[in-house]
């Protein structure tokens, strides 16, 4: 889920490619629309299962995945223990509904880039990308 936050849209901006894995049609829109205001190409998949065959496609030219923790055929952890298989320095943000020492106390040591809270701000991408990014 998003929820409006003060500030509104970020001036941030991008070229890379992110891969946004989410079982929720409206946030994987609403993440993948702000990625690509900010200048990204954006690929999106609905599950772990479609999210590793994405970036064992797409690994060289992806920078970023957001990763939520909680999906049908294959979680969170379980998507990126696969994705760190196809290329172990790959940035994943973590999203969850769960609180960030709760859902992240899963990946300890594993080099999680970084935590969303879901429901996630509008603004909150914007910062999180800008800060695994640059």
């Amino acid at each position: 889920m998003l929820r409006d936050a003060p500030g509104g849209v970020a001036d941030w901006r991008s070229a890379v490619t992110i891969l946004i894995v989410d079982d929720e049609e409206i946030v994987r829109g609403v993440l993948r629309d702000m990625c690509e205001s900010a200048g990204c190409a954006v690929l999106t998949a609905k599950d772990g299962k479609e999210g590793v065959e994405a970036f064992r496609e797409h690994a060289p030219e992806i920078s970023l995945v957001m990763l939520d923790m909680t999906m049908p055929h294959m979680g969170g952890p379980e998507t990126f223990q696969a994705i760190r298989k196809i290329q172990p320095d790959a940035r994943v943000v973590l999203m969850s509904g769960h609180n960030e020492v709760e859902a992240a106390s899963r990946f300890v040591g594993k080099g999680l880039a970084g935590f969303l809270q879901k429901p996630i701000s509008l603004s909150s991408p914007y910062g999180k990308m800008q800060e695994v990014l640059d």
